[in-house]
C-alpha cells in the first residue's frame, strides 16, 4: 500500500480498537466497497507483536457496537485469523470469536455467533472458543456456545480437552456443566495426565470430588503418577487428604503419598515449610509401625553422593532425632523424593536445584554445584531440556571466580560434557523432530547452548593454567568433539567467530564479570581442538574479518595481535571476500590490524589461482575436484555456474 493508505489503515484499526465506532463510520463512508475490503481485511502489526483486523481488535476489546456496524454494513471476513497475547501467551490463528470468548465479552460473542461465525473455529494449536471460555471460567459463554452447536469434546493439539483446561484453572461450575454435557472424565493428554491429575495437582478439592462423583477413574500419567502422588508432589495437603480416604486408595498408596507430602514441603520453592515436612514424615512413620505384626519397611535407594549419602531414617526414633537438624530433613526429604517418584521422574530435579540455590545464596558453592550437577545428571538421564541449567553453572563458576573461591576442575569438565551432549541432542531434534518437538523452540535452546558452551569455555582456559596433563586431554577431547558438531547461530556464526567478537552477548548476572569477548586464550583452545579458522557466517565473514575490526586495537593489542596470529598460523586464508567483496585487508578497521596482517601475508599461489577464477567469472564447478570447489568459494562472492 501507499504510505497515504498505510496512515489511513492504521487510523482504521486503532479506531477499532478504541471503540470510535463514529469515527470509524465517517472514514469508511468515503471510500469505495474495493477500498474498504481491503482496510478492513488487512492485518495491522502492533508494536507488541499482535497482528489483527479492525474485526478481531474490536471484538478483542468488546466493542459491541462497532462489531456489529461492521458485519451488517462492511461484511469483514468474519473467519480471518490474527496473532493476539492472552494472558502472557500468544495465541496464532485466532478468530474474532476465539477472541471474545477469551475476552469474556459475551455480547460480541452473541452477535458473531448470529452472523455466523464458526464457533469451531480453531487456532493454530486447535484451542477452539469453547476452550478459551473455559480458560477463562465464563460459564455462561460456555453455555452460549454449547447451545449454539459449539464441539465440548474438542482437543488442542496436546489432547488437552475444554474439562481438563477447566478443572486445571479451577473452574468447579464450569466443570460440573461439561461432565452434565457428557465430557470424559477418563480423556486423556498426550503427557497421559486426565483432568483428575490437573485438579489434583492444582490444588482443587472440590473438582476433584466432583469428577470423582462423575466415576473419574484414578489413572497414572506417562512418568507413573496417579493424581494422589501428582498431588503430593506439588504439596496439595488438602486433595491428598481427601484422596487418601478414598476406599480404591491402599495403605502402602497412603504412605506413599503422605511421606512424598512431606518431603516436598521440605524443598519446594513456593511452599517451603520445615513443620509440615516433619509432621507428615513422622505421621508417615507412625503408620508404618501401626500394625506391629506387618510393620512396612522402606525399600531403601543406593545412597547418593550428592544428598552427603544420606541413608533414610526406618524407625520413629532415627526420625526424632534429627527433628531439630535443618539439614539433615532436607537430605532426608530429597532421598524420599528420588526414591518414591524414581529418577527418571521429570519432577524430582526441581527441588533439588532449589536446595542447590539456598546454598549458593550461604555461599556453600560446593555443596550447590555437587547438588546441581546431580539434577543436571537426572535431566539429562531422562533427555529434558537443561538450557537453563548449563547457564546457572556458567553463572555460578563466574561468581566464583569473581568472588576468589577456588573451582573444582573436575566439575567445570563436567558440565562442559554436558554442554556437547545437550548440543548434540539440539542438532539431532532439529533433523528429526520428534512428534512433541517445536523446532523453532528447540533452535532458541540450541543457540543458548552455543553461547553457555562458550562462557564455560572461558571458565576451563582459566583453570587449564594449572591442570594436569590428563585433565588438559580430557578437555581438548571435549573441544574437539565439540568442534565436529560445527554448531553455528542462525547468522551462520561458529563458536571461533563468536569467541573473536567483540559483539558476542554476555549473561549479565555474574557471567559479565569473567567472560569477557574477544577472549584470546578460548580462541586458541578451539583452534588447537580443529576449529575452522576459514568457516563463513552468512555474511560471509571468516573470524579474521571479525577480528580485524575490534575497536580497541591499541588498549587490547596483546588480544588482537593473539588472535590474528593464531588464526593465521592456523591457515586462515587473507584473501577471502565476504559479501562486501572485503578481505580481512580490507576489512581492517584500524592501522593496528592492518600491520599485523601485512606481517603475516603469505599468498600462494593457489590463492591466486582461485582468486583469479573467481575475478574471471571462469566456471569451474564440476571441472575440478571437488575438494576445490569449497576453497576457490572462500575468494569470492558466490556466483552462479552455468
Amino acid at each position: 500500500m501507499s504510505e497515504v493508505s498505510e496512515t489511513l489503515k492504521n487510523k482504521v484499526y486503532f479506531a477499532a480498537r478504541d471503540g470510535c465506532a463514529v469515527l470509524l463510520c465517517a472514514i469508511l463512508s468515503e471510500k469505495t466497497p474495493e477500498e474498504v475490503h481491503e482496510l478492513l481485511n488487512q492485518q495491522v502489526i502492533e508494536e507488541d507483536g499482535q497482528k489483527c483486523t479492525p474485526l478481531i481488535v474490536a471484538a478483542r476489546h468488546g466493542h459491541d457496537r462497532l462489531v456489529k456496524m461492521l458485519l451488517s454494513k462492511c461484511q469483514p471476513d468474519i473467519e480471518q485469523e490474527g496473532t493476539v497475547k492472552f494472558d502472557g501467551y500468544v495465541i496464532e490463528g485466532a478468530s474474532a470469536l476465539w477472541c471474545a470468548a477469551g475476552a469474556g465479552h459475551l455480547n460480541v460473542v452473541k452477535t458473531l455467533v448470529k452472523s455466523g461465525a464458526n464457533v469451531n473455529h480453531p487456532t493454530r494449536t486447535n484451542s477452539t472458543p469453547l476452550r478459551a471460555a473455559c480458560f477463562d471460567g465464563r460459564l455462561d459463554i460456555v453455555k452460549y456456545l454449547t447451545e449454539h452447536n459449539a464441539d465440548i469434546h474438542i482437543a488442542n493439539k496436546y489432547n488437552n480437552t475444554c474439562l481438563m483446561i477447566a478443572a486445571y484453572k479451577g473452574h468447579l461450575d464450569v466443570v460440573s456443566f461439561l461432565l452434565e454435557k457428557g465430557a470424559n472424565p477418563d480423556e486423556k493428554a498426550h503427557c497421559g495426565a486426565t483432568a483428575l491429575h490437573f485438579a489434583a495437582e492444582c490444588g482443587h478439592v472440590a473438582i476433584v470430588k466432583e469428577l470423582l462423583d462423575y466415576g473419574a477413574l484414578i489413572t497414572t500419567n506417562e512418568n507413573g503418577m496417579s493424581p494422589l502422588i501428582a498431588a503430593a508432589e506439588r504439596t496439595r495437603a488438602d486433595v491428598v487428604e481427601y484422596l487418601i480416604t478414598r476406599p480404591e486408595v491402599s495403605h502402602q498408596e497412603k504412605i506413599d503419598a503422605l511421606e512424598l507430602l512431606g518431603a516436598s514441603f521440605a524443598n519446594d520453592k513456593d511452599n517451603y515449610c520445615l513443620q509440615r515436612a516433619y509432621y507428615y514424615l513422622h505421621r508417615t512413620m507412625e503408620m508404618r509401625y501401626s500394625n506391629p505384626n506387618d510393620i512396612v519397611l522402606k525399600e531403601l535407594c543406593k545412597p547418593v553422593p550428592a544428598y552427603e549419602n544420606w541413608v533414610e531414617c526406618q524407625t520413629l526414633e532415627e526420625l526424632e532425632a534429627i527433628q531439630n537438624n535443618q539439614n539433615a530433613l532436607h537430605m532426608e526429604s530429597l532421598a524420599i523424593r528420588e526414591r518414591i517418584l524414581g529418577t527418571h521422574n521429570p519432577e524430582v530435579p526441581h527441588p533439588v536445584i532449589f536446595r542447590g540455590a539456598v546454598f549458593a545464596d550461604n555461599a556453600r558453592f560446593d555443596r550447590c554445584i555437587e547438588l546441581w550437577l546431580h539434577a543436571l545428571h537426572l535431566r539429562q538421564l531422562n533427555n529434558v531440556s537443561v538450557v537453563k541449567d548449563l547457564l546457572r553453572f556458567a553463572q555460578v563458576f563466574s561468581q566464583m571466580i569473581h568472588v576468589g573461591v577456588e573451582l573444582t576442575f573436575l566439575h567445570v569438565e563436567n558440565v562442559l560434557n554436558a554442554c556437547v551432549i545437550e548440543l548434540e541432542r539440539n542438532k539431532e531434534k532439529m533433523v528429526n523432530p520428534g512428534p512433541k518437538d517445536d523446532v523453532e523452540q528447540i533452535m532458541e535452546e540450541f543457540e543458548s547452548n552455543i553461547t553457555t558452551v562458550l562462557y564455560i569455555l572461558v571458565i576451563i582456559t582459566k583453570l587449564m593454567k594449572t591442570c594436569t596433563k590428563k585433565e588438559e586431554f580430557r578437555v581438548n577431547s571435549l573441544v574437539y568433539r565439540l568442534n565436529k558438531l560445527n554448531v553455528a547461530t542462525r547468522e551462520g556464526k561458529t563458536l571461533l567467530h563468536l569467541c573473536v567478537d567483540a559483539e558476542t552477548p554476555v549473561d549479565d548476572f555474574h557471567t559479565n564479570d569473567v567472560c569477557k569477548f574477544p577472549c584470546a586464550t578460548t580462541a586458541k583452545l578451539l583452534i588447537q581442538c580443529g576449529a575452522d579458522v576459514n568457516a563463513m557466517d552468512c555474511n560471509r565473514n571468516t573470524p579474521l574479518h571479525v577480528i580485524v575490526s575490534y575497536q580497541k586495537p591499541i588498549s587490547d593489542f596483546l588480544t588482537l595481535h593473539a588472535i590474528i596470529m593464531d588464526l593465521t598460523e592456523a591457515g586462515a586464508h587473507m584473501d577471502t571476500v565476504n559479501n562486501h567483496g572485503e578481505t580481512p585487508f580490507q576489512a581492517a578497521t584500524s592501522g593496528v590490524a592492518e600491520i599485523i596482517l601485512r606481517t603475516q601475508t603469505k599468498l600462494s599461489l593457489k590463492c591466486m589461482a582461485a582468486k583469479a577464477v573467481k575475478s574471471f567469472n571462469l566456471t569451474y564447478q564440476g571441472h575440478v575436484p571437488q575438494s576445490l570447489e569449497s576453497f576457490i568459494e572462500l575468494h569470492g562472492p558466490a556466483v552462479k555456474q552455468g
